[in-house]
C-alpha cells in the first residue's frame, strides 16, 4: 500500500518533509521506523501529537524504504487520506 501511495505521489519521506507535512496540514498519517533515531522518533511523535496526526511504527529503516522505493527511510508522511486509512486498517489487523 505504502508504495502505491508513493507511486500516486502521495507520500513525503525524510523527517523535513514530513515535519513540513505534518505543520501544513497536509499528513493524514505518519509512518515512523522502529530503528529510527531516538531524537527524531521524539520529535516526529510530539509534531504528530501536537497537530493530532495519527502515527504507526513500521519495521526498520530499510524496510520503510524499500516499501517506498527508497533506500532507508525513518519517517514518511502519508497525504492522502484513502491511503492513509487504508494503511491503518491494515496496521491494526496484523498488528504491526
Amino acid at each position: 500500500m505504502l508504495g502505491l501511495a508513493m507511486k500516486a505521489g502521495k507520500i513525503k519521506s525524510g523527517g523535513f518533509l514530513t515535519q513540513e507535512s505534518i505543520r501544513a496540514g497536509t499528513a493524514c498519517l505518519v509512518i515512523i521506523a522502529a530503528d529510527a533515531q531516538k531524537n527524531t522518533g521524539k520529535r516526529i511523535t510530539d509534531k504528530c501529537n501536537y497537530y493530532h496526526v495519527p502515527f504507526r511504527v513500521y519495521g526498520i529503516k530499510s524496510e520503510l524504504g524499500g516499501a517506498i522505493g527508497k533506500g532507508e527511510c525513518a519517517c514518511a508522511a502519508v497525504t492522502d487520506e484513502g491511503f492513509a486509512k487504508s494503511i491503518m486498517q491494515l496496521t491494526e489487523n496484523t498488528g504491526g
